[in-house]
């Protein structure tokens, strides 16, 4: 059975989840601080007949009077036995059902079984050893799939789990002080969110004094080991280790894994090195041949660690999922839709989503190289590089936050120096910060429409 999960961050919510996997069930995460509309939806898709939720946060599940809720909060458990229920579950049973944005707008059910979770843990313990002296935290939402790497990463190695309350999450000068007084020594985070506690660690006097961290890995968005400069300059890059792990919720959260160190701050694109041992990867072309070192082409992902496919959607499991053809087993690749290429030292570059590469004025772009090269700036802390769609047809837009100010017209005129002058942004917009979605990402729709004030104006050919 599917279960929805409706909780707050809270012990609640752990009490929860391991609830519905001693009964044999799979948890579905339905994030109350989730737009309406998109719990609606996954609701609705999952077939859910049973909502496990929290007094405070039961009015913001949609559809409830349909459904048989519990309120764990408010359980009353004294007659219950507090012994294992002895319930029989298959390492191929289904543990969980995440929900992914869709290309169509349309989110999707993927489906990972405990088999899945387990052998991710099994396949990376010689890189990181974790075990009982780790505290983790979990910082992001539950409805994101780096929570079941922080989750079970801790409670499968008999680590401590510390629940960020949200605000916390939200708020990089309360979450330091977190990690400081919880003496947290593991610690996962998207790019944009280090680089804005990154940020509240140069603010404060103390800098990384009180911090026990011992791994830093990242995950969920492309890291650009340029925005790593200001903490490898302070703190060096041997306590803690920051390590990049390239993954993909239908892989089951991670795919790769590559140490970064301060060699890394000159080297390009973003490395995400090695398979994880019990997968493979292959980069190959429109015709699924097989791509050689330094061509960019899209990731395919084989192994263990692929999903079951999408809940009720066989087309898109179909279309998603593949035959392999380089075997005879009957095994599966899985089309990632991101773009990569092998090194000379045979690890993967990413390059970004094959669906991110724009046309301006009929030259392709990459708009991940634009962001390298903002970067690059001493100025600029964050950044950002969008398409959008003006009277003259797409531009480009950058949004960045600065280490320091910046003249008018500065960061434009450098770009010009390194960049063809089709790749130079039309607006840089200077925010305070970038603003972050739910998983901790950079939310691209709450970025600001800029206002397109141009000396020169592009006129069309005739």
């Amino acid at each position: 059975d599917c279960v929805g999960l409706c909780i707050g961050r809270s012990v609640d919510l752990l009490a929860g989840l391991l609830g519905i996997l001693k009964a044999g069930g799979a948890y579905v995460p339905l994030d109350p601080d989730y737009p309406a509309d998109r719990l609606a939806h996954m609701v609705e898709d999952s077939g859910i007949a049973l909502v496990l939720t929290q007094a405070a946060v039961r009015e913001r599940l949609p559809g409830a009077a349909a459904l048989q809720v519990l309120e764990i909060d408010m359980l009353d458990l004294s007659g219950e036995p507090d012994t294992d229920p002895q319930v029989e579950v298959s390492a191929d049973s289904l543990a969980y059902v995440i929900y992914t944005s869709g290309s169509t707008g349309r989110p999707k059910g993927a489906q990972l079984s405990h088999r899945n979770v387990a052998r991710l843990l099994d396949a990376t313990d010689a890189w990181f050893g974790f075990g009982p002296g780790d505290v983790w935290t979990l910082f992001h939402s539950y409805a994101f799939d780096f929570s079941v790497w922080e989750i079970f990463g801790a409670l499968c190695t008999g680590g401590r789990l510390v629940v960020v309350p949200y605000w916390v999450s939200r708020s990089p000068q309360d979450f330091l002080a977190l990690l400081r007084a919880e003496r947290v020594t593991v610690l996962n985070q998207t790019p944009s969110a280090f680089g804005q506690l990154v940020h509240a660690v140069e603010q404060e006097e103390e800098g990384s004094a009180g911090l026990s961290l011992r791994r830093v890995i990242f995950g969920g968005e492309a890291l650009e080991p340029e925005t790593l400069r200001p903490w490898f300059d302070r703190f060096g890059d041997q306590s803690p280790q920051l390590v990049n792990m390239y993954g993909i919720t239908e892989t089951t959260v991670h795919v790769t894994y590559r140490q970064i160190t301060k060699a890394d701050l000159d080297g390009g694109r973003s490395p995400v090195g090695v398979a994880i041992p019990d997968l493979g990867l292959y980069v190959l072309d429109g015709s699924l041949n097989l791509l050689p070192q330094g061509v960019a082409g899209e990731l395919y992902v084989a192994g263990e660690g692929l999903a079951r496919g999408y809940l009720n959607r066989a087309g898109l499991s179909a279309e998603r999922f593949i035959a392999n053809p380089f075997t005879q087993a009957g095994e599966r690749l899985y089309r990632t839709g991101d773009l990569v290429r092998w090194n000379a030292q045979g690890e993967l570059e990413y390059l970004g989503r094959a669906d991110q590469q724009v046309k301006i004025r009929g030259f392709r772009i990459e708009l991940g190289e634009v962001q390298a090269q903002l970067l690059a700036q001493p100025e600029v802390r964050e950044a950002v590089v969008l398409a959008r769609e003006g009277a003259g047809g797409a531009r480009l837009v950058a949004y960045v936050s600065l280490n320091s100010p910046a003249e008018d017209g500065l960061l434009k005129d450098r770009l010009g120096k390194v960049l063809p002058d089709y790749m130079v942004p039309s607006a840089i917009v200077v925010l305070e910060a970038l603003p972050l979605t739910a998983n901790g990402k950079v939310d691209r729709k709450a970025l600001p429409e800029p206002e397109m004030v141009s000396a020169q104006q592009y006129e069309a050919p005739q």
